[in-house]
This record gives structure tokens, sequence and C-alpha cells, in this order.
């Protein structure tokens, strides 16, 4: 797996930009979207100036833990409820908790407290996602409540909603969801101005109402699409070498429940990839593809654990085990999209990045210092 960490900046830039200067929380959760937390976090700070990059999100106190580890001493928001038991963890490490419900504010003053320091927490209003968050239109009542329970041990810093369809070409929905937004921020105590923030990637890149202090950037850095009318610069690219390469006569079948038998004398190449690196199963049975010599050639067969193979009878000259095979990113004019692989499997790119495993090796690409 390469990963270009140029590109993921400069996609990262274009979302801020969109966001007229809004302040950046890129979310690097789930191994930032498989690509390695550590080494996009880490060059997310020796390249972006300190008023761009307000913190990073998470979904876990564990991947805050881990972007403590490497060397973030800023703000790391949690947006997702950390079960109870992981609070005095969050505490030891200064993160910030998006807290959804009384009960939780109050462990949380607990938790500072023991720690014997103020900490930060959101809450998130719920305004139709309904994975979490606390009711928008009963701001008034939880408002108070979460202020009282504050009290003096903790920084209600933020609020913050996240829209459930800002990626789909009818807008209608997010428009709708940013008026609760509003409303329940107008019903909510009096105190020090709390931080705003509501755009994920797709509502920063396609919609250029409200969207808060701070965008939330997650695919589209990553190279994903977030929605009709926006095309990132490709980041990640997965290869694997030929391991063999032979020829078969008519009537030969390859993979598990023999799916595909030979028509002709054909050539065949047994990449040394499969399921067990995160490739998707269902993959060849959607018309996967891969690029070798910068041709795209069929995989046929069903994809094992450990090797897929694919059809080179169509390529002209030779080609040897050990040539490089690329099943997402580009290869001289070819180029097969992660976008284009999440489609074929009836998914999305987040699905087919996150899944990469860590067998695959990762390296990555930036420009030289002062290039």
């Amino acid at each position: 797996m390469e990963v270009d960490l140029d590109a993921l900046l400069r996609n990262l830039r274009r979302v801020r930009q969109a966001a007229r200067g809004a302040a950046l929380l890129p979310m690097v959760k789930a191994n930032a979207y498989g690509l390695g937390l550590a080494p996009v976090a880490r060059h997310l700070m020796a390249s972006l100036e300190t008023e761009a990059l307000w913190g990073f999100g998470v979904a876990a106190v564990a991947e805050g833990e881990a972007l403590r580890e490497a060397g973030w001493r800023g703000r790391v928001v949690v947006t997702a409820p950390a079960p109870p038991g992981e609070y005095a963890r969050g505490a030891r490490a200064g993160l910030t908790l998006a807290l959804s419900e009384i009960a939780a504010v109050r462990e949380w003053a607990d938790a500072a407290r023991d720690a014997g320091t103020r900490l930060a927490f959101h809450t998130e209003i719920d305004t139709g996602m309904g994975r979490a968050g606390f009711p928008a239109a009963e701001a008034a009542e939880w408002g108070r409540s979460v202020a009282e329970a504050a009290g003096d041990l903790l920084e209600w810093e933020g609020c913050f909603t996240h829209f459930h369809s800002a990626d789909e070409a009818d807008l209608a929905s997010a428009d709708a969801q940013e008026e609760r937004f509003r409303a329940a921020l107008a019903l909510l105590p009096e105190g020090p101005r709390r931080v705003v923030h509501t755009s994920n990637s797709a509502a920063a890149l396609r919609r250029a109402g409200f969207g808060g202090d701070v965008v939330r950037p997650g695919i589209f850095m990553y190279g994903g699409e977030a929605g009709p009318g926006t095309r990132p610069e490709a980041v990640a690219s997965l290869r694997a070498r030929l391991g063999l390469v032979r020829r078969v006569p008519p009537g030969t079948t390859v993979g598990y429940g023999a799916t595909y038998t030979s028509r002709r004398q054909e050539r065949w190449g047994t990449l040394t990839i499969g399921y067990g690196d995160g490739l998707p199963r269902r993959l060849a049975a959607a018309g996967g593809e891969a690029l070798v010599h910068g041709r795209r050639v069929p995989v046929i067969g069903r994809i094992s654990m450990d090797m897929t193979v694919v059809d080179l009878s169509e390529l002209p000259g030779e080609v040897r085990a050990g040539d490089v095979a690329t099943l997402i990113g580009s290869d001289g004019p070819g180029e097969i999209r992660v976008d284009e692989v999440a489609a074929r499997c009836g998914t999305i790119s987040y699905e087919i990045l996150t899944g990469l495993g860590l067998r695959l090796p990762r390296t990555y690409r930036r420009a030289p210092a002062g290039a």
C-alpha cells in the first residue's frame, strides 16, 4: 500500500478552502481510514500552521492515546460515545469527549476530579442521525442539566451535529438538520462562547451555508469522493507482485468452487494478495480488474485468502513473476480509483480503505523538504 501524503494534504486544503478558512479537525479514526494514523498525523502536524490545525478527531480513546504516542499534544476530540470504563484513560490522556447524556457528563466530571484537572467536552446534538447525541428539540431542558453537571470541573467547549445525507444529490435533508441544530443552539443556556461544528467532507465541499467554526474532513482527504461533483486527488495505491505466471490449456479451472474455466490456451498470473489482506472477496464476481504494465486485466475465479488470479492473455509482450499489479491506483496511462472498486463491490470507499489489513506494508511518499 502506497500513501501519497502530499496529495492527502492538498485534498485537506481544498476542504478548508471550500469551508471558507474554517479551522480543521481532521478525522484520523480507524487508523486514519486505513492509511496509518501516526504517519498521517505527523505529516499534518509538520505541514499545517497552528491556526489551521485545531485538533484531531478520533472515534475511540485508544486512538487518542495513539495520537499522544505519535507526539501530538494538542486537542483530540473523541466523537463517538466512550464506554464508561474508559473515562479515566481519556482523562489521563487529556482527551476531549463527545457526550450525549447527562450521566456521561457527571461521569466525566468525576474523572476530572479524580485526575485533578479540568477537562473539556463537546455535546453532540442529534438532528436526525440517530446514533448518539442529545435530542435537538429538548435542548432547553438538557442544556441546563449539562451546565449544572459540568460545574467548575469541566469546560463545555463545543457543540456539534452530523449530517446523514450530505453526500446525496438532494441536500434538502442537510438543510433541515441545520435548521434543527441552529434552533437547538438558541435554546442552550448562556455562557462562554462554544465552538460549533457540523461539516464533514461532503458538507464542507457541497454546502456553502452555516458550517460553523470547525470542519471535520474525512474521506475526501484520503482520496475518496464525498458526493456528486467532488473528485479528490488519489492518495492510496494498492499493489501486489505476480508470484507466478503460467500458461494453461483449455478447460483448466481456477479457485474455490471452480467458478472460472479457461476457454482456450490462456496465460494466468497469481498475485500475492487476497482477502486476508483486505482485498474484497466479492470483487472477483463483480468484474474486478488489475493494472499490469499499464493495462487492465480481469480477476478470474474466486479471490482466496492469500492469492488472486488474473488473466494476462491479452497483454502483449512478456510478463514475469515479480512484475507489479495495481489493484487501486495508477500505472502508466491506466488508473483504477478506490471509488470504482467500491462501486463494483456495492459498498463505499470508506469500507475499502479501512478494510485493508495490517499485513500490507505501508510506504509513504512526500516531496523532499524545500521542494
